[in-house]
């Protein structure tokens, strides 16, 4: 769980309810941390233990209290920038819903833990849709809710009603069908758009599969009828297998079927192999140890895939327009690809490249920051250390309680006060002037090192105050 929906619920308390009772809440259930790093991963359960102890000293409902805090995420995130993400994400409302998995894909690349939901749209007319939610996480059916319909009110000026169809348990995962009612005429549009007659212009099928290099044509069945260029170099028994034998579907949360698959084209698709593809790469014989070492770490490695299907008409079948997912050049090595196999049109070849300058510079700079933070934390150590020794030696001179309320800030006439009897011990060094004629100076002084650290452990275990004055 990263910490921007934790940070997400402190803000919904203090907001709403003000920051006495979000100190209530977190206290409540031993929460250290009274703010959270967007970025860093917390305990899965803690969203569940505050939100549940918020029910209580709050007095509200699990639904009123997610569906604000959904409500709120919206404004929450425009500190972040996400509300330009948000308001761009599609023309209409409807857009905007179809195009939830693709956002969550883009959040990904700063929250690559993340267990994102799946969000599928049917049924759609002019007065709504019907959406459908799946996760892995539970308790987040009113956040999502309260999101969706702040979203439609204030990026696209429209109101929703959201009602609760069915929420059930199916494999692990929550799978939960919102029926959303708002005014939906971009659905009119878009049909009209579609029914258009258009003509087409003739495509060879060798010029298609060089364009789209990781394409894939299957058909009702599942059977694979043809792949594109870069796509049978690595996998050239692919043709004439079934799909579902050599890939499993990541994304969208639905079964691996051809009908399931026609009725979720709007949705991007990734897809992973089954098995690790071999690195059939050759290497030269000079080969290093370094190099040794990364093809032992990646020489098997799967291949994941990223992309839309496409119902083809005219050949009954669905053609799947998918871009190798690659983070590294280490990623590419192992599969066994080079630079020019990835398409051209698409600025693969230019994000590989670049992606890895910025990768280097980013683990620069990563390095730089945790040594600076160690060093930080070195002298935080430091600071302590010394803190505390000031303390002592302070206490020594000056009674604590007197010294504590000093450092609070109080009159020092204040701190006096009087008691009718207290005890005293009085002590001396006996004939210490003829002691010290009679040994060398630093004699004197380890003698009287020794003296005054006895004495003073003594004092510090029976927790009397120490006064001292020197007279010869």
């Amino acid at each position: 769980m990263y910490g921007l929906i934790l940070e997400n619920l402190s803000g919904y308390i203090k907001h709403t309810y003000g920051d006495e009772k979000w100190e209530e809440v977190r206290k409540a259930v031993s929460c250290d941390q009274p703010s959270f790093s967007t970025h860093e991963v917390y305990p899965e359960d803690l969203v569940a233990k505050l939100a549940g102890k918020a029910f209580e000293i709050l007095n509200v409902t699990e639904q009123e209290f997610f569906d604000g805090m959904g409500v709120f995420f919206v404004s929450f995130v425009a500190q972040y920038g996400y509300d330009r993400v948000l308001s761009v994400l599609g023309r209409h409302m409807r857009d905007f819903l179809n195009g939830l998995d693709n956002l969550h894909e883009y959040l990904k690349f700063s929250y690559p833990k993340m267990q994102a939901p799946s969000f599928i749209c049917e049924n759609e007319s002019r007065k709504g849709l019907t959406l459908h939610y799946r996760s892995k996480r539970r308790g987040f059916v009113y956040y999502t809710m309260g999101q969706i319909r702040e979203v439609a009110k204030h990026f696209y000026h429209k109101e929703m009603k959201i009602i609760l169809v069915k929420e059930e348990i199916l494999f692990d995962m929550v799978h939960v069908t919102f029926n959303c009612v708002f005014d939906n005429r971009a659905f009119c549009l878009a049909s009209l758009v579609m029914t258009r007659e258009e003509k087409h212009l003739p495509v060879s099928a060798v010029a298609l599969f060089e364009i789209f290099p990781f394409c894939m044509v299957f058909s009702s069945d599942m059977i694979v009828h043809s792949i594109g260029n870069s796509l049978m170099v690595i996998l050239p028994e692919l043709v004439g297998k079934k799909l579902t034998n050599w890939f499993e579907l990541v994304r969208p949360l639905i079964a691996f079927k051809f009908d399931m698959i026609l009725n979720r084209t709007n949705n991007i698709f990734e897809l992973v192999t089954a098995q690790p593809i071999v690195n059939h790469k050759p290497y030269g014989k000079n080969k290093r140890e370094s190099d040794i070492n990364l093809e032992s770490d990646t020489e098997k490695r799967n291949l994941r895939l990223k992309g839309q299907m496409i119902y083809m008409e005219s050949w009954q079948m669905i053609m799947y327009l998918g871009t190798p997912v690659m983070p590294d050049l280490n990623s590419l090595i192992s599969t066994g690809l080079y630079i020019n196999d990835l398409s051209m049109h698409d600025f693969s070849r230019d994000l590989m490249l670049a992606g890895t300058q910025q990768s280097v510079e980013l683990k620069l700079a990563l390095d730089q920051e945790q040594q600076k933070s160690k060093k930080l934390e070195d002298s935080m150590k430091k600071l302590d250390e010394e803190m505390k020794r000031t303390d002592e030696l302070l206490y020594q001179m000056i009674p604590k309680q007197v010294a504590d309320r000093l450092r609070n800030g109080l009159n020092p006439v204040d701190t006096c006060e009087m008691f009718e009897s207290v005890s005293i011990l009085f002590s001396d060094v006996v004939t210490f002037t003829e002691i010290c004629s009679r040994i060398q100076p630093m004699e004197v002084v380890s003698m009287l090192n020794a003296m005054y650290s006895m004495f003073d452990n003594l004092t510090e275990r029976n927790n009397v105050y120490k006064s001292f004055a020197v007279s010869l």
